[in-house]
């Protein structure tokens, strides 16, 4: 297949620009509702507080991987648990700062008067405030008097400013806007709070392993280029095999291929696999969780600061995964075109051919 052919493909991931600080389109905001929201200092600086401790330490020991605050760390800290003493409508169920973000689940428990976005926009101005006192020693005056307040230094620089007349390279903590997903699922929640939990692990696992978690622009494989996270070298394995099973398989057939690709497996080969079909799928689960290699290919590519997720990225620090994303990324939710499936099916093979 021509190269030509795959770039042509990239107008399924969408054209808008990706962003992760979009809205849900249509959702009532004011409207009973849990959410994961997320914010991000300004620059990425990591001011909240630092990580210490070894992701390999088992939890509840001196070692186990967590976060000593900052002193900003903990006013952030405290301003968010007393969301609700502003905001009675919304219950605060987890937090979890980082050096330079933070992950908070809350509830709207009840209908609000104005959007949630009001009463997160109050949040980051507090925060701010602390901001301004702690990190840029000046003084604790009222948001809306420091609004309105200029130096002669600023006017000269002419610096960057929001909505408020502020500047945003120096009197902001957070970088403007948030993202929020919405719980619309049973067992959700508990995934969230876990995601937060592990964050720390997460975080020093990254550091650890810096090169597998990085993610790597124009990878070309058999002419077909790719962005990529994982173990990139289990491209040179020698033995590839492309992992595809019909949908109309059996639960007894899928088994039986389950058995010849773990067997396969077993001697060496890495299994390369969009993982479309219940069969694939199965086949993929199964060496998976018997710690095979595995080339993974996803139609939805990476942002810059993309990582995998849970598992996989245990996976990835064991070197045992590479996912592999041929097209541009995408935030919008929509299911794969069945072009799109015989396409990754297609790129199995290509990536599997030893050219």
């Amino acid at each position: 297949m021509k190269k030509e052919t795959f770039e042509a493909q990239k107008a399924f991931a969408g054209k808008k620009k990706p962003s992760m600080l979009r809205r849900c389109v249509g959702h009532d905001y004011t409207k009973r509702q849990i959410y994961l929201i997320t914010m991000v200092t300004e620059g990425r600086r990591p001011l909240l507080g630092h990580i210490v401790g070894k992701s390999n330490a088992p939890k509840g020991t001196q070692e186990a991987p967590h976060v000593i605050l900052s002193e900003l760390g903990q006013q952030v800290n405290d301003e968010w648990w007393a969301t609700s003493l502003h905001h009675p409508e919304i219950e605060i169920i987890a937090l979890q700062i980082m050096p330079d973000h933070l992950h908070g689940i809350l509830f709207v428990k009840e209908q609000m008067e104005k959007p949630l976005g009001i009463a997160l926009r109050g949040f980051k101005q507090s925060c701010n405030r602390h901001y301004r006192q702690l990190v840029l020693g000046l003084p604790a005056v009222p948001y809306v008097a420091l609004a309105t307040q200029h130096t002669e230094q600023t006017e000269q620089a002419a610096p960057r400013k929001n909505r408020c007349g502020e500047d945003r390279t120096h009197g902001m903590l957070f970088a403007r806007g948030y993202n929020d997903r919405l719980l619309l699922h049973s067992g959700q929640l508990e995934t969230w709070l876990h995601y937060l939990e592990d964050n720390p692990r997460r975080l020093l696992m990254k550091r650890e392993h810096p090169d597998l978690f990085r993610v790597q622009r124009d990878i070309v494989v058999a002419g077909i280029r790719f962005s990529a996270i994982g173990n990139r070298f289990l491209l040179d394995h020698p033995i590839r095999l492309p992992v595809q099973c019909s949908r109309h398989l059996s639960e007894a057939e899928i088994q039986e291929k389950v058995k010849e690709y773990l067997a396969a497996a077993q001697k060496g080969a890495v299994l390369v696999s969009p993982s479309i079909s219940p069969g694939e799928k199965a086949v993929m689960r199964a060496a998976f969780d018997a710690g095979k290699p595995l080339i993974f290919l996803q139609e939805n590519g990476f942002t810059d600061l993309a990582k995998p997720s849970g598992a996989r990225m245990d996976a990835c620090a064991r070197g045992q995964l590479l996912i592999l994303a041929p097209w541009e990324h995408h935030n919008e939710q929509a299911n794969i075109k069945r072009e799109q499936c015989l396409m990754l099916n297609e790129i199995a093979l290509h990536i599997c051919k030893n050219e």
